[in-house]
């Protein structure tokens, strides 16, 4: 239960905070606030979640993590329902705050993502696809690639954060960045029936970026001649990096 929850929370806190900046306080900080209040929050949630779920906080990301046989095949369904529900709440608890404000208008957008004339830059929605479809492949084979056994422990958060930072740098004009369906959930049931009817890019694009990601890591570390030996030489391959993880763990080698 404390996996689903802690994606539950994490998945709350990425929209509350990363749409949150697009709500209210856009005009101030720009597009490059706003990137950088997503690719923050996500790295801060990565080391204070990590340990007890992963912190995908993403269905691409599960999904791709359950096609590299990375994640348990039976959580994924759990997961992406705590993901989605954390995205809705946030969601709702935005929208109250947002009513707070006198000109608040929910026809602005309210963060929610689109193409057409629902695109920050009137994008349509080809261009909008490949987008999302190429850059939730990026975010999800950064995240392959950055927690695999043999990159450097302890730096996972530092590269899947700055990834999702320029992920939004270069898509916020295009889709308002979504690379994630639950965090394109979330806001679009509360802004209107045209961003709904968009919803599917949003769901749909991310997931088979994910799918493509995890189909093009399986390839390339199968021609890694180390993914060939069997796990008690792969371990003894790499010494410092068994080190580490058991010092992480509290354990001494010797226990090993």
């Amino acid at each position: 239960m404390r996996p689903y929850l802690a994606e539950f929370i994490g998945t709350f806190v990425l929209v509350f905070s990363g749409c949150g900046s697009a709500v209210l306080a856009a005009d101030h900080i720009g597009y490059a606030g706003v990137a950088l209040s997503f690719g923050f929050v996500l790295m801060a949630m990565i080391y204070a979640l990590g340990p007890i779920s992963g912190c995908h906080l993403n269905p691409a990301v599960t999904l791709g993590l359950t096609l590299s046989r990375k994640f348990d095949a039976a959580r994924l369904p759990g997961y992406m329902a705590a993901q989605v529900l954390g995205a809705v709440v946030a969601a709702s608890l935005l929208y109250v705050v947002a009513q707070g404000h006198p000109g608040f208008d929910v026809a602005s957008g309210f963060a929610s993502n689109g193409y057409d004339a629902r695109s920050p830059g009137h994008y349509n929605m080809t261009a909008a696809f490949i987008v999302e479809f190429v850059l939730t492949a990026l975010l999800v084979l950064t995240i392959l690639g950055a927690t695999d056994l043999k990159a450097p422990v302890g730096f996972a958060g530092l590269a899947i954060g700055a990834a999702l930072t320029v992920i939004h740098l270069v898509s916020i004009p295009v889709t308002n960045t979504s690379v994630n369906p639950a965090r394109s959930i979330g806001p679009a049931l509360f802004a209107g029936w045209d961003a709904v009817g968009q919803l599917w890019l949003f769901v749909l694009a991310p997931l088979l970026g994910g799918a493509a990601a995890a189909g093009l890591y399986s390839t390339m570390r199968a021609l890694d001649p180390v993914v060939q030996m069997p796990v008690r030489q792969a371990v003894q391959a790499l010494p410092a990096e068994l080190e580490q993880r058991l010092e992480k763990a509290g354990i001494k080698p010797t226990e090993f």
